[in-house]
């Protein structure tokens, strides 16, 4: 059979890759078949979340040092700590506030450095600045790194219940924070709204020097009280035994019978000079809830983590909870500021536009080009949405709002093309060309 001189033309104009792909037929069917399984494999697997994770070359350092002036701080702490970290190399900007009782200090490296390694220099650099801190300091500086993902919670759980006291919602608080934890997608977990008890003990300074007894001696003694100490080993009955005496206080009112002075026989006890209560610290956060009193949950999620998966987790463990009686009927629980419910949209956005993109196409070009080839561009726009999402697991990018933009951006124009290329192809077979 001799080819006409369009044809002749057209083999000129060859592109290699659509001829191999005709001529191998069979291994272009088994591609596309790995395609749509790895594809699916990665729309399930790959990890889902509201933002993308941003890894910016920033740390963090603050330290607290109660009782001091911002005057004080900048010169006793936050000065020192700035000595040591400008000689990490990389650093392009230091930032520092000191205020009252507190010093922070944002160090900005260079951009490309890994976010890991300048932390760990962090760290080397304030460890070498703690033996010029004040020696009173109680709390050594923490170093953060600043993770979007890591630092903003994915949900609130707030939990009310006018019947019970703060105490109460705060032990079902604490199982739900124990609990949380433990699975792989969570980094941390805070609790709001109840702050930490502590021991007060309120001493009467007349009675204190009726009994020549001083502050130091109170100290001192509890100090020596509230112990746990290792007693060796003991062996009994051919068993070597731990021996452990315990001292420690289980309730603060054991710690009125706790002996201060017994100088001439006079033995003064901490109830004689003060009285011991048991309470909260100073208020230092609030929590409302429809201006109603509420222990609030903060939950983060793992950096690179699944935001669904996680929610899902969670929300099965307030269903179980509740089942079990850990959480009663009378306890409210009200979930806040959920960012998987906008991530789940934005998924079943992108499956909807796909799907009607595909019905809409192939029902337009069903009338003007023929079934076979609308079924051309009806097969050509999921197997696209399959390898992007294929090529997304295999770099490690995560599904957030801006992939899906992009999907859904590239879907429009994913669209446009095909039909200008399969209504070129019937348009010169329509002209006398043969398929291949």
């Amino acid at each position: 059979m001799t080819m006409n001189n369009k044809e002749k033309q057209v083999i000129d104009k060859e592109f290699k890759l659509t001829s191999a792909s005709l001529r191998n037929k069979v291994t272009v069917f088994v591609i596309m078949a790995i395609i749509v399984i790895a594809g699916i494999n990665a729309y399930i697997t790959l990890p889902k979340e509201n933002f993308p994770e941003v890894e910016q070359p920033t740390v963090y350092v603050s330290t607290t040092h109660p009782g001091n002036s911002p005057a004080d701080m900048e010169s006793l702490i936050t000065r020192e700590l700035e000595k040591e970290i400008n000689t990490i190399q990389g650093v392009d900007n230091i930032q520092s506030t000191s205020v009252q009782d507190y010093s922070a200090i944002v160090v900005e490296f260079q951009v490309g450095l890994k976010v890991d390694e300048v932390v760990l220099a962090v760290k080397d650099a304030v460890d070498k600045a703690k033996s010029k801190l004040p020696e009173d300091l109680k709390t050594d500086p923490q170093v953060i790194k600043f993770s979007f993902s890591e630092n903003f919670p994915i949900l609130n759980i707030n939990l009310t219940d006018p019947s019970k006291s703060l105490d109460q919602l705060n032990e079902i608080a604490e199982y739900l924070e124990d609990e949380i934890e433990k699975f792989s997608e969570i980094s941390k977990v805070n609790i709001v709204g109840v702050d930490e008890k502590e021991v007060e003990i309120k001493v009467a300074p007349f009675l204190l020097e009726a009994r020549k007894v001083t502050f130091n001696d109170i100290e001192n003694a509890i100090a020596a009280e509230n112990i746990t100490l290792s007693g060796g080993n003991v062996i009994a009955d051919g068993l070597r035994r731990n021996v452990r005496v315990v001292g420690e206080f289980t309730h603060p009112k054991q710690m009125e019978d706790i002996i201060i002075s017994k100088e001439k026989g006079n033995i003064v006890y901490l109830r004689d000079v003060a009285t011991v209560e048991f309470g909260y610290k100073d208020k230092q956060n609030y929590a409302r809830l429809d201006l109603d009193p509420v222990v609030k949950i903060d939950v983060m999620k793992r950096s690179g983590e699944n935001l669904l998966i996680a929610t899902d987790k969670i929300m099965n463990l307030i269903g179980k909870a509740r089942a079990s009686g850990r959480i009663e009927d009378t306890v409210k629980v009200t979930i806040t500021n959920d960012q998987s419910k906008d991530t789940r949209e934005q998924v079943s956005s992108l499956g909807n536009n796909i799907i009607f993109g595909v019905i809409l196409v192939v029902t337009v070009l069903l009338f003007f080009l023929g079934t076979r080839n609308s079924l051309f561009v009806g097969m050509a726009i999921p197997l696209s949405m399959f390898m992007a999402l294929m090529i997304l697991g295999l770099l490690g990018i995560t599904i957030n709002t801006m992939t899906l933009f992009a999907l859904i951006m590239a879907l429009g124009m994913l669209v446009d093309n095909v039909i200008v290329v399969v209504e070129n192809v019937y348009r010169l077979m329509e002209q006398g060309l043969s398929p291949m």
